[in-house]
């Protein structure tokens, strides 16, 4: 074996392959550190996401309990209606018993 051999066996064997191992673990360990992180994110998104959710029901049977529905509405317009034809039979009763008297 020549010198030149050596050398460059050499070289690869004390500079390069540690080297190369060395760049291997940095990106194996950004990795694993990136997979942490984002189970991590992903464990806070969910609990945020169940909050939401859970905030969302309440708001929802709050409304439900607290405001009339459609019906009720319905049922207080024709009440109301009612109520109001009966005055205005009232007045023209009214009115017509004044034209009368006059």
């Amino acid at each position: 074996m020549n010198g030149t051999s050596i050398d460059v066996i050499w070289w690869i064997t004390v500079v390069e392959l540690p080297a190369l191992t060395g760049l291997w673990w940095l990106v194996w360990r950004t990795r694993r550190d990136q997979d942490i992180a984002m189970d991590q994110h992903r464990r806070r998104l969910d609990a945020s996401v169940a909050q939401a959710r859970e905030a969302l029901a309440a708001y929802k049977l709050e409304v439900a309990k607290t405001y009339a529905s459609t019906s009720q509405l319905k049922d207080l317009e024709e009440r109301l209606t009612d109520h109001l034809l009966r005055i205005e039979s009232k007045l023209d009763s009214q009115t017509l018993t004044v034209r009368r008297h006059q």
